[in-house]
């Protein structure tokens, strides 16, 4: 059995995959940098998301204003730490998606399923190491 490099018609499948693949990627990783930027900052230092308290159009005229502002906060820091993992998922696949080890599960090797890297390009595992 030829490998897929050496068959041409297969070659070029799975190089249109990986073109759509990395299409997916961007736009996504496009989107939760938006998203993130919305929230908070990017610490240069550290390299971590931090959420910022949101901007007032007017000063705190009381505590329940202080507290509403607190569980804001609290809300965009629950969210980032949502989002952060999955954009380092998105940056990782982007950096790995020209070697040989993409679409490969990080447990057992095998290849990850077409329908699961189409659904979630970023996925390192194939559905029945999904858990792991």
């Amino acid at each position: 059995m030829q490998a897929c490099y050496e068959n041409v018609a297969c070659y070029d499948l799975l190089m249109l995959e990986k073109k759509k693949i990395k299409e997916k990627l961007e736009a996504e990783r496009d989107v939760l940098v938006e998203e993130l930027r919305d929230m908070g900052k990017l610490n240069l230092e550290t390299g971590e998301w931090e959420a910022t308290p949101e901007e007032l159009d007017a000063p705190e005229s009381d505590q329940n204003d202080m507290a509403d502002r607190f569980e804001n906060f609290e809300s965009r820091s629950s969210m980032m730490k949502t989002l952060e993992p999955r954009l380092n998922n998105i940056l990782k696949a982007l950096k790995g998606l020209n070697k040989e080890s993409f679409g490969k599960c990080e447990v057992c090797g095998k290849d990850i399923e077409i329908k699961r890297l189409e659904a979630n390009p970023a996925a390192q595992t194939c559905k029945k190491h999904l858990e792991s």
